[in-house]
């Protein structure tokens, strides 16, 4: 049999609600296990994924009687679905399980993973305004929460974590970038605002104080810094970590420069 073929165009995205567009059509089925199961093939795309790690997603510690019949029956019917002209064979049956035919390259967290690591490298070198690019473009290929329209498993849950752990990373990277290039003035609204959303990212915090001792506003720097050293007091019992502490230090110190 051979796989259906995959065009330029076709895409699978994660980062958001799960679609499938092949052709120009989202070939992702409505059905809550069908969209599990085919969630549990994008994430290993083109390799095998073995049958109890799909049993143990759609059922976790509950299986069914028939638990292997069941299964194959949604894989009929998620092939069916991923090729209704029945001429290829996208979902194919490779023991000890199955396997999606479609290239890694198709799937956006590959793109995103991509950008990145370039994000990275060109940080690393001081290329700091196209090292901002990247990451703003990794970024911009999430459209909401990862798999957002799937009920997740053990292993879909723990993948999703994965995936917003790296894109908190990308997000404090894009923004360190963006200061680094001299941009710290435009960044002043988008810290207000992912600080208000999220008030106990320290990471956050000290990119705000960073960039508004950068910008001048030696005030307002000290203002959020006392603000959140008393809310992490008050809420949590804690201090503020050591790289606002000693940017802290920093603005009390006149004229000494903000790093």
């Amino acid at each position: 049999m051979h796989a259906m073929t995959i065009e330029p165009g076709d895409t699978a995205c994660v980062l958001g609600p799960l679609e499938l567009h092949i052709g120009g059509v989202d070939r992702a089925p409505s059905t809550p296990k069908l969209l599990q199961l085919l969630a549990m093939l994008l994430i290993r795309p083109g390799k095998t994924v073995h049958v109890d790690s799909l049993v143990h997603e759609l059922w976790n510690d509950a299986p069914p009687r028939s638990v292997r019949r069941t299964l194959h029956t949604y894989v009929h019917h998620l092939r069916r679905h991923l090729d209704p002209e029945g001429n290829g064979g996208m979902l194919v049956t490779s023991p000890p399980g199955y396997r999606l035919e479609i290239d890694a390259g198709v799937v956006d967290v590959s793109e995103f993973h991509r950008l990145h690591r370039l994000g990275r490298d060109l940080l690393d070198e001081g290329d700091n305004a196209a090292a901002a690019h990247a990451f703003r473009t990794a970024l911009d290929l999430w459209s909401g929460p990862p798999l957002a329209n799937i009920h997740c498993g053990p292993t879909l849950a723990a993948y999703t974590v994965y995936l917003l752990e790296h894109r908190r990373n990308a997000r404090d990277l894009w923004i360190e970038a963006e200061i680094r290039a001299g941009r710290h003035r435009e960044m002043l609204g988008v810290l207000r605002s992912l600080t208000t959303a999220d008030p106990f990212d320290e990471t956050l915090h000290a990119h705000l104080i960073r960039a508004l001792g950068l910008s001048g506003r030696r005030s307002d720097a000290l203002a959020s810094y006392e603000w959140l050293r008393t809310r992490l007091e008050d809420e949590l019992g804690v201090t503020p970590c050591a790289e606002l502490r000693e940017l802290h230090r920093e603005l009390l110190w006149q004229g000494h420069p903000i790093r």
